[in-house]
C-alpha cells in the first residue's frame, strides 16, 4: 500500500466516541464532551464545584440525552445532594422514582479498613453493578475517590486497585466521572489517579488581590483534540457555565446595515446614517461630559426600533440611571417594562475579570440582545491590570461581533498616565471612537465632541459643541472667533452680535431705500413739470406756425378773389 492510500485509510478511521455533558460551554472546548465508556478524573480544591460538575453531568445526561446515571457518594447523603440540586431546579427524588437516577451513599470508616494484600473492591463492584443494571445506567459518578482508598497508604496496592476499578468501569461500558481532591504539588492527593484516567479535568478556585476566579483546565484527554487554556467558569442558579472564548478567530461576518446613535446631529457626522450594526463603539471623556447620556440615547433609539438591549452598569443603579435620564427627556423605565431593556448592575469588585466575562456571556445567551452597553469599562482596572482588561475586552468584542451585536463602551478619561493608557488600549480595539472634551472659556465649562475614528465610513473631522438639554442632546456648529473656537455664552454673544449687525444693516438699508424713493419722486415731479413746460412751448410754437400758414392761405385766397373780381369788371 502506498503512502497516499495509507493517508486515506487513516482519515476514514472513526473518531473517539464522546458523551455530551450538557454543561454550558464545556462540550465546545472538548469537541463533544467526555470520552464515552471511559473514566474521567475531575480534581480540584474545596469549593471549586467538583460535586456539582459531576451531578450536573448525571442529571443532564438523564434528562437531555436519555442516559440514566448512578451517583455513588462517599461523603454526602442522598437527601443532602437532593437539597443541593433543588436550588438549581432539579428534583433528584422524583428522578429516582422515575428510574432516571440512582444515588447510593457508601459509608467508609478508616478504622474498619486494614492494609492487607487481600484488599479488594469486590463489595463495591457488586453494589455498583446492581445499581447500574437496575436502571440501565450509562453514566456513573464516584465522589470522592480519596474516601474510597483512605485506608491504603501503600501506593503499590493503591495503584493496582485504581487500575482495577477503572478497568471494571470500562468493561461495564459506562461513562464515568471520579472526583478527587487536589494534592500538594500533584493534581490529586495520592498523585496516581491522573495517570490511569483517560481524561483529567482540573478545577481551580484562584484568589488574587481578594478577587476570586474559578478556572477549568483540561490536563489531558487521550485520543482527542481539546482546548488547553484555562477557561473561566461560573457557578450560579443555572449550574456551571464555561466560557470558551479564547478559541475565537477573526472570521466573523460583517453587516452593511446601519443603526442610529440616537442623536440625529451625530448620525449626520457619521455619513448621515450612524454606526454599523455589530460594530463596537467607544465614548470616552472626563467626568460630567455626558457619556452615560449618550449611551442612554443609543439605548433609547435601539428600543424604539424594537431591539433588545442589555445594559451593564458598573457605577450607578438602574433606578438611578432611569431617574437621571428622565431629566433629559429619555424614559428608560418604559423600555424595561416592555421587556426590551435589561440592566445588570454591580460593582466591578464583585467578581474577577474572567467571572465578569462569563456573566456577560451567559446573560447575552439568555437575553439575546441586539445591542449591549458597558458603562464604564475603566472601572474594570480596579480588579485587573491594563493588559488583563485589554485581553478581556478583546475576547468580549470578538464574541459580540461574531453574534452581530452592537456594543457601546463608555470610558472615563483622567489626566493621569494609567487612564490615558487605558483609553489608548481600548480605542485601538473598537470600530468607532467618540471623544467628548471640556472646552473652558470665559469662565464657563462646555463640551466639544470629536469623531476620532469610524472605520469603513466617511465621517466629519470637525468639532461640534455637545449640548444637553431637558429635551435631549444636540450638536451645534462651533464659531471661530479671533481667539479661536467659541462655545457657550461666547458663541451666543457672537450670534447676538451678528443678529444685531444684521438688524442694524437692515434698518440702514430701509432708511436708504426710503431716501432714494423720496429723491426719485422729487425727480419724477421735476421731470413731469419740465415735460409740461416743454409741451406748452411746443404747443405755442405750433400755434404760431399754424396761424402764419392760415394767414398766408387767406391772403392768397383774397388775392385770387381780387384778381377774379377785376377780370369780371373788365
Amino acid at each position: 500500500m502506498n503512502s497516499s492510500n495509507y493517508q486515506k485509510v487513516t482519515q476514514s478511521l472513526p473518531a473517539l466516541p464522546k458523551a455530551l455533558t450538557g454543561i454550558s460551554g464545556f462540550d465546545e472546548i472538548t469537541n463533544g464532551g467526555l470520552p464515552k465508556g471511559r473514566p474521567t478524573l475531575v480534581c480540584g480544591g474545596p469549593g471549586c464545584g467538583k460535586t456539582l460538575f459531576s451531578l450536573e453531568f448525571i442529571v443532564r445526561g438523564a434528562l437531555e440525552f436519555n442516559e440514566p446515571g448512578v451517583f455513588v457518594a462517599f461523603e454526602e447523603k442522598a437527601d443532602e445532594l437532593a437539597a443541593n440540586m433543588a436550588s438549581l431546579g432539579y428534583d433528584l427524588i422524583r428522578m429516582q422514582n422515575d428510574q432516571l437516577l440512582k444515588i447510593d451513599h457508601v459509608h467508609i470508616d478508616r478504622s474498619e479498613i486494614e492494609e492487607t494484600g487481600e484488599y479488594d473492591l469486590e463489595g463495591l463492584f457488586i453494589r455498583l453493578g446492581y445499581a447500574i443494571d437496575s436502571i440501565g445506567a450509562k453514566r456513573v459518578v464516584l465522589d470522592t475517590i480519596e474516601n474510597l482508598f483512605s485506608g491504603l497508604p501503600n501506593h503499590a496496592i493503591l495503584r493496582s486497585e485504581l487500575r482495577r476499578l477503572f478497568t471494571w468501569l470500562k468493561e461495564k461500558g459506562v461513562t464515568a466521572i471520579i472526583t478527587g481532591e487536589q494534592g500538594t504539588g500533584t493534581l490529586t492527593r495520592d498523585g496516581l489517579e491522573e495517570y490511569v484516567s483517560d481524561c483529567v479535568i482540573l478545577l481551580q478556585h484562584r484568589v488574587v488581590d481578594q478577587i476570586s476566579t474559578l478556572l477549568l483546565r483540561i490536563v489531558k484527554y487521550r485520543g482527542s483534540v481539546h482546548g488547553t487554556n484555562e477557561y473561566p467558569y461560573l457557578i450560579d442558579e443555572d449550574g456551571i457555565s464555561v466560557l470558551p472564548v479564547t478559541s475565537l478567530t477573526l472570521d466573523h461576518p460583517v453587516s452593511e446595515e446601519r443603526v442610529s446613535s440616537g442623536i440625529p446631529a451625530l448620525d449626520k457626522m457619521l455619513d448621515g446614517q450612524g454606526f454599523y450594526k455589530g460594530s463596537s463603539i467607544l465614548v470616552s471623556g472626563t467626568a460630567g461630559t455626558g457619556k452615560t447620556s449618550m449611551a442612554a440615547s443609543f439605548v433609547h433609539a435601539a428600543c424604539q426600533r424594537g431591539e433588545r438591549v442589555l445594559y451593564f452598569a458598573f457605577e450607578e443603579s438602574p433606578q438611578q440611571i432611569c431617574r437621571n435620564m428622565r431629566s433629559i427627556g429619555i424614559d428608560l423605565q418604559a423600555h424595561m417594562e416592555k421587556g426590551l431593556l435589561r440592566f445588570q448592575a454591580s460593582r466591578p469588585t464583585l467578581n474577577g475579570l474572567e467571572m465578569h466575562l462569563v456573566t456577560i456571556h451567559k446573560l447575552i445567551n439568555e437575553f439575546k440582545p441586539q445591542a449591549v452597553v458597558l458603562d464604564p469599562i475603566t472601572n474594570l482596572v480596579t480588579i485587573g491590570s491594563l493588559r488583563e482588561v485589554r485581553s478581556m475586552l478583546i475576547r468580549l468584542i470578538d464574541f459580540l461581533q461574531s453574534e452581530q451585536i452592537t456594543v457601546l463602551f463608555t470610558a472615563l478619561s483622567l489626566h493621569t498616565i494609567i487612564n490615558e493608557q487605558t483609553d489608548e488600549g481600548v480605542s485601538s480595539l473598537v470600530d468607532a471612537w467618540l471623544l467628548v472634551r471640556d472646552i473652558e472659556s470665559n469662565g464657563e465649562r462646555n463640551r466639544g465632541l470629536y469623531v476620532m475614528k469610524s472605520r469603513g465610513m466617511k465621517h466629519s473631522n470637525q468639532v461640534r459643541e455637545f449640548v444637553i438639554t431637558n429635551t435631549g442632546m444636540d450638536l451645534i456648529d462651533v464659531y471661530l472667533g479671533a481667539e479661536g473656537v467659541l462655545t457657550g455664552s461666547a458663541r451666543e454673544a457672537l450670534q447676538l452680535q451678528k443678529a444685531t449687525e444684521v438688524a442694524l444693516r437692515g434698518h440702514a438699508l430701509t432708511h436708504k431705500d426710503r431716501e432714494i424713493e423720496r429723491k426719485r419722486l422729487v425727480l419724477e415731479s421735476k421731470i413731469a413739470s419740465l415735460k409740461e413746460e416743454f409741451e406748452s412751448v411746443q404747443d405755442e410754437l405750433n400755434r404760431t406756425f399754424v396761424e402764419e400758414d392760415l394767414r398766408k392761405e387767406i391772403i392768397e385766397q383774397n388775392r385770387d378773389q381780387l384778381i377774379r373780381n377785376r377780370h369780371n369788371d373788365e
